[in-house]
């Protein structure tokens, strides 16, 4: 995501890619490609797409964190990576408010629903 979504449109209209620690030798279309050597079912495949559960309550965060939930729980999340677990990926941007961001730690993966894992391919 962009600060000038978030910052300046005040809106996020789109999924975004996030990472997670351990992920499982499997992809799900469009995603082409897989970033581990375990087979376990219970570990998330590359591409599955997870959306933020819509009775969430996004109003105890700060304004910037509130548009980027909103987003999330409308259009989703892609797991694209291994890396750290929930991690969100923007772009950089000197606009943007860390100490804000930082709230998105208080979102755990029990608040998000997994909306897509038709057509898993697994290695």
């Amino acid at each position: 995501m962009r600060y000038d979504e978030v910052g300046v449109r005040k809106t996020l209209d789109h999924a975004v890619r996030f990472t997670c620690v351990k992920s499982r030798r499997a992809y799900v279309p469009p995603a082409t490609h897989f970033a581990s050597r375990s087979s376990d079912p219970n570990l998330p495949p590359m591409g599955m797409r997870a959306r933020l559960k819509a009775d969430y309550d996004v109003s105890k965060f700060p304004p910037a964190v509130q548009i980027i939930l909103t987003g999330l729980k409308k259009y989703g999340m892609i797991l694209a990576d291994n890396g750290s677990d929930w991690y969100i990926t923007g772009t950089p941007d000197a606009r943007w408010n860390d100490d804000e961001l930082h709230a998105l730690a208080r979102v755990k993966g029990k608040d998000f629903e997994v909306l897509r894992m038709d057509g898993l391919v697994a290695k």
